[in-house]
């Protein structure tokens, strides 16, 4: 029996996340179920040195959804997530980080968002898991700079749980860190 075309790619990319690796795809593998299109998980190992490589390789072993591709070296998460939207099959794509920020229970949430007509959805971190003084300040000043110089309004750039159209994120041309001005980059599409 073959497995379905996907409607859906979950593209994660992965760089020394063995430990959150089994927390990630045990919480996954229920909120991809719940949906109702067939999905695939590309993993983009981005050069990982913990056995995030081996511990993907098993996941994947029992599970056809999962596709893996290991890049040579550490290129970086904007890299990686290119890497994964070039790879992936299905017509709309979602990105999420491998550290557990992020709940994949979300993805139906931003679906619904994306299948209203618009062509990016983007998450929010809420509530931060991060340390204020050193993570969450830093990212509240980025993002109304951001917002303010791009026009593009935003709670939470550094999120890379969102949801896009594979039309529009194929046409990104992602280098250095772009991968948090995604939603700027396709307002800027059109």
């Amino acid at each position: 029996m073959s497995t379905p075309a996907p409607a859906l790619s979950v593209v994660i990319p992965v760089y020394d996340e063995a430990e959150s690796l089994g927390p990630l795809f045990a919480e996954l593998g229920p909120a991809l179920a719940a949906l109702d299109r067939p999905a695939e998980v590309v993993a983009v190992d981005d050069g990982s040195t913990d056995g995030s490589f081996e511990r993907l390789v098993a996941l994947a072993h029992g599970d056809p959804r999962i596709r893996i591709v290991r890049l040579a070296r550490n290129y970086g998460q904007t890299a990686a997530l290119a890497a994964g939207i070039e790879h992936a099959r299905a017509p709309v794509i979602v990105s999420l980080d491998a550290d557990l920020q992020n709940d994949p229970a979300d993805i139906p949430r931003l679906l619904a968002v994306l299948d209203g007509g618009v062509d990016v959805v983007n998450g929010w971190r809420s509530p931060r898991r991060d340390p204020w003084l050193t993570r969450r300040l830093p990212s509240q000043i980025a993002n109304r700079l951001i917002s303010l110089v791009t026009g593009t309004r935003l709670h939470d750039y550094g999120c890379t749980l969102r949801a896009m159209r594979a039309s529009v994120a194929k046409e990104l041309r992602l280098y250095g860190e772009l991968h948090r001005f995604i939603p700027a980059l396709a307002a800027d599409l059109g």
